[in-house]
C-alpha cells in the first residue's frame, strides 16, 4: 500500500462546491469525512451514546496505529433520514487486509471496513474487547469516521430537486468535536468509457499513441472485449485526494473477488457514491493513498474503475493481503454471506476478470502459482509462508488469499459460476422452441419459414453471437444478447441446430434438430360422410354418424369440424357420433391439416328427412296411435302375422324408428326386396322413437325398406314411428 504524500491523515474531503445546482436537479454537495472520538476509560469498551449529527450515508471505526489489531466487536447503530428510526445494531468487520509495507504502515491508520447505511443523521457506537483476548487492552485513538459522499456528478444534480436536510450547512456538525476540512476539486461528469485518470504517460487503452515511461507499462490487448467502465471521473473522484503516482505490476495473474459489507437493498442510482464514499473512507480514514480495489461493481452490474492509473493497465491495487503484486480486485457492492449476488452482478465480474486475465493469456478457469508477499493464514485453512509459491484459481476469493469471510460465503460459492461464465463456452444453451413449425414424434414440419428460440445460463453480454445452422452451415446470426433468429428452409429434410460463440472464441452447439420443410395439403381419402345410427330421433334432432378418412405425404397434424358445429380430432380418429335437424339441409365442412400447417377442406351438404309411418305402403292391420312420446305425435302398431309397410325414397343411408317395451315382437327387415334382418324390438324398458335398425350405401340412390311383423308368440305386437333417411 502507498500512503498519501507524507503519510498524512486528513478526515474531510470535498468536491464542487456546495453552492452549484444541476438543472432542476439537487443542488451539488462535497463529501466530507468526520470523525467522532468514542468515549471511555477502561481496557474492555469504548462507546458513543446516540449522538445527533449532519448528514452521512456511510461510516466505520478508525484507531492509532494501522499495525494494531482490534481483538474484538465494532457496533454502529443508526438514525435514518428516510423513516426517522434507528437501525438495530450492525457489526462492522475489523479484521481487515494490513498495509504489506511495514514503514507506510506505521503512518496509517488502523480502521474496519467502511459500512453503507444509506442517508443518516444519528449514530451511535460500542466497541468491545473480545474476552480472552491476547490484546490487553483496545487500540488507542478510536474513533467512528462518517462520509457523507455528497452530491457530486452531473448524473445526480439531474436526479430531481431534493432538498437538504433541514439544518443543513455545509462543512458542519452538530457535534462539537468535529471539525472537517473542505477541499475542491473540478465538476465531473459520468462516462463509460477507459479511464482518463491515467497519468499523461500512460497507456489507457491498447490504442493509446503516448509512449510509456520505463515505470509505466504498455497495455497489452486482451482475448475478449472490454467492458463497459465508469471512469473516475464518471462517478465523482476527487483527484487532489490521491496525488502520488501510480505504481505497476508486471502483470496480472489472479483476480480476487470481494465484498464492500453493507446493506443490499441500496439503490443502484447511488452506487456512484457508495464508490466515493469508499473512496474517501480509504483515502482519508485508512490514510491511504487511494481506493483499494481496481474495480468495483453493483448489484445492476455497473463497473467502476477503482484505483487510479489506467483501466487497461496492471495497476497495483490494496486489496488482498501479501498478494497484490500479482493480482487484481473486484469488490461487488453489498454484503454476500446469506444471499448471493445477482446473475448482473456476477456476469459484471466474470467480464472484468476475462478481460484483465485475457491481456495475458490467461485462462479465466484454470489455476496459477502465486508467491505469498506475507506469511499469515488464508480464510480457507491454509497457511502461507512468504517467499513460498501456491496454487490459486485464476479468479479467486477474498478468503482463499486471507483470513477473511470476505467475499461472503454465498458470493465464494457462486466463483465457480464466474469461471465458467468468464471462460467459456457458453453455459445451459437449449433449443427452448421453434415456431414456424411443429413436432411429430423427434421431426419438426414446416412450410419453410421457421424462428429458432434458445436460452443460455451464461449471461448475454459474455457472448459474442448466435448462429442457426441449417445441415451443419451457418445461415444466419443473432448478437449475444439475442434469443431467437429464423430462417427459411429449402424444401426437404434438414437439420437444424443453434451455436453459441463465446467472447473468447470457444463454441457451444445444441443437438441438431430434425426438420422437413413440404407445402402438399393432406387429402380425404374418404368422405366426409353423414350416416344414420342408433338412439333416439326427435322431430328436431336425428343421431348421426360422421365419417372420414384424411392421409398426408409427411405427417398429419390434425381435422377439424368448421361447421354446422366445431370439433378438432387426432390424425387416427375417423368418426365421430353427432346429432343434425332433420328436414334442413347442412353443410358439414371439415379442414384436414399436416404438422407443417398445409391444409386442404371438404365441405359436402347432408339432409336427414323423417318419413312417418303414414306415409308408408301398408298391407295387413295396423291400428294407429296417438301420444307425445311418438314421432310426429302418432305410430302404427300391428301383431297381425305378415301385415307390412313399405317406404320408398332416394337418399344413401336409412334407419327405421320404433317404439320398445318388454311385450314387444319381432319383425324382418327387406332392402329392396331383399330380406336383410330380424330384428327383435323387445326391451326391459320402455323406449319410445328409437333408431333400431340402420342401412348405409356408398351413394345415393333410390332405395326400399319393407318392414314385416313376424307375430312372435306371447309378444306380438311392432309399434313403429317411421323410417329416417338422408338424401
Amino acid at each position: 500500500m502507498v500512503l498519501a504524500a507524507g503519510g498524512a491523515v486528513t478526515y474531510a474531503v470535498a468536491s464542487p462546491s456546495g453552492g452549484d445546482t444541476g438543472a432542476g436537479g439537487r443542488a451539488k454537495r462535497p463529501v466530507k469525512v468526520y470523525d467522532l472520538a468514542l468515549k471511555g476509560t477502561g481496557n474492555d469498551k469504548r462507546d458513543l451514546p446516540r449522538t445527533d449529527t449532519k448528514q452521512f450515508s456511510m461510516l466505520g471505526v478508525s484507531w492509532t496505529g494501522a499495525a494494531k489489531r482490534l481483538h474484538g466487536t465494532a457496533q454502529v447503530r443508526t438514525h435514518s433520514l428516510t423513516t426517522g428510526e434507528w437501525s438495530a445494531w450492525q457489526d462492522l468487520e475489523v479484521n481487515i487486509d494490513p498495509l504489506e509495507d511495514p514503514k507506510e504502515r506505521a503512518a496509517a491508520r488502523g480502521a474496519s471496513e467502511p459500512l453503507w447505511v444509506g442517508p443518516s443523521d444519528g449514530v451511535q457506537v460500542q466497541v468491545v474487547r473480545k474476552n480472552g483476548s491476547v490484546a490487553s487492552t483496545l487500540p488507542k485513538g478510536l474513533q467512528v469516521n462518517l462520509v457523507d459522499p455528497g452530491v457530486v456528478t452531473a448524473a445526480e444534480t439531474k436526479a430531481g430537486t431534493s432538498a437538504e436536510p433541514a439544518g443543513y450547512v455545509a462543512g458542519t456538525l452538530a457535534d462539537a468535536s468535529a471539525s472537517p476540512t473542505d477541499s475542491v476539486s473540478p465538476s465531473v461528469s459520468p462516462s463509460d468509457s477507459a479511464s482518463a485518470s491515467a497519468p499523461a504517460s500512460a497507456s489507457a487503452s491498447p490504442s493509446t499513441s503516448a509512449s510509456p515511461s520505463p515505470t509505466i507499462p504498455t497495455a497489452p490487448p486482451s482475448n475478449v472485449p472490454q467492458p463497459p467502465i465508469v471512469s473516475r471521473s464518471g462517478w465523482g473522484a476527487d483527484e487532489s485526494l490521491s496525488p502520488d503516482p501510480s505504481e505497476y505490476n508486471a502483470d496480472v495473474k489472479a483476480v480476487f473477488v470481494h465484498h464492500t459489507d453493507g446493506s443490499n437493498t441500496y439503490s443502484c442510482a447511488d452506487s456512484a457514491s457508495i464508490v466515493r464514499g469508499i473512496y474517501a473512507y480509504h483515502t482519508q480514514t485508512n490514510g491511504w493513498n487511494d481506493i483499494g480495489y481496481n474495480f468495483l461493481v453493483d448489484k445492476c452490474g455497473t463497473i467502476f474503475e477503482g484505483r487510479k492509473g489506467g483501466v487497461a493497465l496492471p495497476v497495483l491495487g490494496a486489496h488482498t493481503y501479501g498478494w497484490n503484486r500479482e493480482s487484481a480486485g473486484i469488490a461487488v457492492l453489498g454484503e454476500y454471506t446469506s444471499a448471493g449476488a445477482s446473475n448482473a452482478a456476477l456476469a459484471s465480474v466474470a467480464r472484468i476478470a476475462s478481460w484483465k486475465l485475457g491481456q495475458y493469456g490467461a485462462v479465466p478457469s484454470s489455476t496459477v502459482s502465486l508467491t505469498a508477499g506475507a506469511t499469515q493464514p488464508s480464510g480457507t485453512g491454509l497457511n502461507f509462508t512468504a517467499g513460498s509459491t501456491y496454487t490459486f484459481n485464476r479468479i479467486s476469493g477474498h478468503r482463499d488469499g486471507y483470513n477473511t469471510a470476505c467475499p461472503g460465503t454465498s458470493l465464494y460459492g457462486q466463483l465457480p459460476t464466474i469461471r465458467a461464465w468468464a471462460s467459456g463456452p457458453v453455459q445451459g444453451l437449449n433449443v427452448s422452441s421453434v415456431t414456424g413449425a411443429a413436432l411429430s414424434g423427434s421431426t419438426y414440419y414446416t412450410k419453410g419459414a421457421i424462428t429458432a428460440n434458445w436460452t443460455t445460463t451464461t449471461p448475454g453480454s459474455l457472448i459474442s453471437r448466435f448462429e442457426l445452422l441449417v445441415d451443419g452451415k451457418a445461415v444466419a446470426s443473432a448478437s449475444g444478447t439475442a434469443t431467437s433468429v429464423g430462417t427459411t428452409l429449402a424444401l426437404g429434410n434438414h437439420t437444424v441446430a443453434v451455436r453459441a460463440v463465446h467472447q473468447s472464441g470457444k463454441t457451444a452447439t445444441t443437438a441438431a434438430l430434425n426438420f422437413v420443410a413440404e407445402t402438399t395439403a393432406p387429402t380425404f381419402t374418404t368422405g366426409p360422410n353423414l350416416s344414420l345410427r342408433t338412439g333416439t330421433v326427435n322431430t328436431t334432432a336425428v343421431p348421426v354418424t360422421l365419417g372420414w378418412k384424411a392421409a398426408d405425404n409427411t405427417a398429419l397434424s390434425s381435422v377439424k369440424l368448421l361447421s354446422p358445429t366445431t370439433a378438432t380430432f387426432g390424425p387416427t380418429t375417423t368418426s365421430s357420433s353427432r346429432t343434425a335437424a332433420s328436414g334442413t339441409a347442412a353443410t358439414w365442412s371439415m379442414r384436414a391439416y399436416d404438422y407443417a400447417g398445409n391444409y386442404r377442406t371438404s365441405s359436402p351438404a347432408f339432409t336427414p328427412m323423417i318419413l312417418q309411418e303414414t306415409s308408408a305402403t301398408k298391407t295387413g292391420t295396423w291400428t294407429a296411435r296417438s301420444s307425445t312420446s311418438y314421432l310426429g305425435g302418432k305410430s302404427y302398431s300391428s301383431g297381425s302375422k305378415s301385415a307390412s309397410l313399405t317406404w320408398t325414397f332416394t337418399g344413401r343411408s336409412a334407419a327405421w324408428v320404433v317404439s320398445r317395451a318388454s311385450t314387444s315382437g319381432q319383425a324382418y327387415v327387406y332392402v329392396d326386396g331383399v330380406k336383410v334382418s330380424t330384428v327383435d324390438l323387445k326391451s326391459a324398458n320402455t323406449l319410445y322413437r328409437q333408431a333400431i335398425w340402420t342401412k348405409n350405401w356408398s351413394s345415393s340412390a333410390k332405395h326400399t325398406v319393407k318392414i314385416v311383423v313376424v307375430a312372435t308368440s306371447g309378444r306380438p305386437t311392432v309399434t313403429t314411428d317411421g323410417l329416417v333417411y338422408i338424401k
